[in-house]
């Protein structure tokens, strides 16, 4: 094809894709089913990954819940059940007229102890996974751990640590889930990063390269599957702003900018990442304003950003949650005896 050609081709599919973009903001896309679908999440003993378990269960997807602590991960399952159980009830008297969309005898819970950060434990649990349950077919990458140290004063070891659950981890879930989503040309891959996976902040150095590399990966996994022409296999990628799970515990902007930025509720969250997720948004940003955030710290001179880091309090936001983990940890130690 003639290039000129081809670019009025480019340039008039970039501003189709802009219509459609704007047509989904302005007429709520119709959320798909996940019922019957087997549905695996990462850290699901607590936080978002929690969340997300209950979300899923709403909406009668078989769970698969994978985490590092198996008292929480049985909890979440409990809630799972009592879920399932409240939609048999429901279904047990359908109205006149109405008949079950599907069979809820067939809705069950498994929990595996799984430490996403060891790639042959992801491996072998997968295995299991396949051989007890079946296919994975929508996988949400969620687990993530933060050291709560300033670079020099973090030891080497939670460095690892930090950047094998975050970040190493969705390679290895991916590569033992993928091949059959490629066979079937269906499945949907989430990815649970976060606004630090955007742009950085000070004090949090391991935390910020894990959630880039993250998002990196993502984006190039969902490039390899638009080049493969596996439309079927749907990718979300989430970055909320700080959420209020207790993770980053301590954490403050300015004071007077707070009350206009505050903390996200979990529950809103995940329930914007599930519409997201549920109409195959390839990306979803809360609050909306991480969008924008995002696209000047692109276009502006560093040392503009630096100044509106400083105006916002974002600069130093991390260092309250850094001395609380210090002073923790001192208190343990000293409890300890050590």
């Amino acid at each position: 094809m003639n290039i000129l050609l081809e670019l009025f081709v480019v340039t008039f599919r970039v501003l189709w894709a802009f219509v459609l973009a704007a047509a989904k903001w302005l007429v709520r896309p119709k959320e798909k089913s996940v019922a019957g679908q087997v549905c695996l999440i990462t850290g699901a003993g607590s936080g978002l990954g929690r969340l997300f378990a209950l979300e899923f269960a709403r909406r009668r997807a078989l769970l698969v819940l994978w985490d590092i602590n198996t008292q929480s991960n049985e909890e979440t399952a409990g809630m799972v059940r009592h879920i399932y159980r409240e939609l048999a009830e429901a279904a047990s008297a359908p109205k006149d007229g109405e008949k079950d969309a599907l069979p809820h005898c067939g809705l069950q819970v498994y929990t595996y102890t799984c430490d996403v950060g060891k790639r042959e434990n992801v491996y072998s649990t997968a295995e299991r996974v396949r051989k007890e349950v079946g296919e994975v077919s929508v996988l949400v990458n969620n687990a993530g751990v933060v050291s709560g140290h300033h670079l020099l004063e973090c030891p080497d070891e939670l460095i690892e640590r930090t950047m094998m659950v975050n970040c190493h981890a969705h390679f290895w879930t991916t590569k033992a889930f993928l091949p059959k989503m490629l066979e079937m040309n269906h499945g949907h891959i989430v990815t649970v990063a976060s606004s630090l996976g955007l742009f950085s902040t000070a004090g949090v150095e391991d935390y910020c390269a894990s959630k880039f590399g993250a998002v990196g990966f993502h984006e190039s996994l969902s490039h390899e599957l638009k080049a493969a022409e596996k439309d079927g296999i749907k990718t979300t990628l989430v970055c909320p702003y700080l959420v209020d799970t207790g993770m980053f515990r301590g954490c403050r902007i300015r004071k007077e900018i707070e009350p206009f930025l505050p903390p996200l509720k979990p529950e809103y969250c995940v329930k914007q990442a599930m519409r997201a997720i549920l109409t195959d948004q390839p990306m979803i940003c809360t609050p909306r304003l991480m969008y924008m955030v995002t696209f000047m710290k692109s276009i502006l001179p560093f040392e503009a950003v630096v100044c509106m880091y400083r105006f916002l309090g974002a600069d130093k936001c991390m260092y309250p949650f850094i001395a609380q983990r210090k002073q923790a940890t001192n208190n343990n130690e000293a409890k300890n005896g050590i």
